[in-house]
């Protein structure tokens, strides 16, 4: 049995060298003749592993000494709700710039503990494009702006960062974390899950400014208070450790191919490849999304039969590549080429496609 090429869009795929080392890892880590889903997160192995994943994060990232690094349970879509209770009261405005589903439910749920004002939307053009920022309704005053600058179900990605004046800028940056260099010192707090681009599922990541923590003025359970975790080194509570140490390989992965930098470079090359296969199809395959707003991690593409989709689906598993049926909430197909997915699985999802077209034009 081989492996395929993974397109999923999350749980996604992982660099094979850190499968192939939890594989070695798996029943006795590091000298604790145990695994590392047994051992203490209060034990020493496992506190220079979670440090070490936060020193190589901080690296990669270039992140301010000014900011915390925080290790959570859930995913983004929990720290959504707890971003919103613990960066402002509930008199205060949180402005949304919506681009698709993600940033949508970031509003969702954030509505029960503040005020929300949505500043731009892209919805009624099909979340096909990115609102243009001079329409943008800024509310004074607000306690933030929060943008999903990646939007994996619909394809959309801003490829600059808007600038909002002196209001924290907030990010669910899930899809697109670590996909290239960004200046995290523009944004107030970058938040997402760990499971497209840098682990396992279960584990979310928040880099939050120090001065946002603390001021919220509300009485909150004390699990749900972000400085807690901040002042704990995440451990406030028994963290998920087996999704932290993966975490930590794939830092390491990413280190050795070079850093965000040569990921980014690669990044671009694989997206520039699957665009132009469907460019390049003489109309057969169709991306609905404006081509400056187009998805370096997620590329949304609609045969010209949505009879021809499950044949497409079937045929492209039998070729060893997986998981490229589009969301529910658009149909068609959607690939996922995050940092793991090599430039050869590109490649053959290009020469696949190309092949169905020619037998099913």
């Amino acid at each position: 049995m081989s492996r395929a090429f993974n397109f999923s869009a999350g749980p996604a795929a992982l660099p094979e060298p850190v499968l192939r080392q939890v594989q070695a890892e798996l029943m006795e880590w590091q000298g604790e003749r145990a695994s590392v889903m047994e051992v203490s997160h209060r034990g020493a192995a496992f506190v220079e592993c979670a440090a070490a994943a936060e020193r190589d994060l901080r690296e990669l990232m270039a992140i301010p000494d000014d900011y915390h690094v925080l290790f959570l349970q859930g995913g983004a879509t929990t720290l959504s709700a707890l971003l919103a209770l613990n960066l402002a009261g509930p008199d205060q405005v949180a402005d949304f710039v919506l681009t698709g589903h993600w940033g949508e439910k970031a509003v969702d749920n954030t509505q029960p503990s503040m005020k929300v004002s949505i500043a731009a939307s892209s919805k009624a053009g099909g979340y096909s494009d990115i609102p243009a920022r001079d329409g943008w309704q800024l509310t004074p005053g607000a306690a933030f702006v929060h943008y999903t600058p990646n939007e994996t179900i619909h394809g959309v990605e801003f490829h600059d960062i808007p600038d909002v004046g002196g209001v924290p800028l907030v990010a669910d940056v899930s899809s697109n974390f670590l996909s290239r260099p960004i200046d995290v010192s523009r944004f107030g707090v970058l938040y997402g899950g760990a499971q497209k681009n840098l682990g396992p599922s279960g584990l979310s990541i928040a880099i939050i400014r120090k001065d946002l923590l603390g001021k919220h003025g509300r009485a909150l359970p004390p699990i749900f208070e972000l400085l807690n975790q901040a002042n704990n080194d995440s451990m406030f509570n028994t963290p998920p450790t087996f999704a932290w140490y993966v975490l930590g390989l794939v830092l390491k992965w990413i280190r050795a191919e070079g850093g965000a930098a040569a990921i980014g470079e690669r990044n671009a090359r694989k997206a520039a490849a699957l665009y132009a296969a469907i460019d390049g199809s003489g109309g057969y395959y169709r991306n609905p999304v404006a081509p400056a707003a187009r998805s370096t991690m997620n590329v949304p593409f609609f045969l010209p039969d949505a009879a021809l989709d499950k044949p497409f689906l079937k045929e492209a598993e039998a070729a060893g590549l997986l998981g490229l049926k589009g969301h529910r909430a658009v149909g068609g197909m959607r690939a996922s080429i995050y940092n793991a997915m090599p430039e050869a699985g590109v490649a053959a999802l290009a020469g696949f496609m190309a092949d169905f077209a020619r037998r099913n034009g």
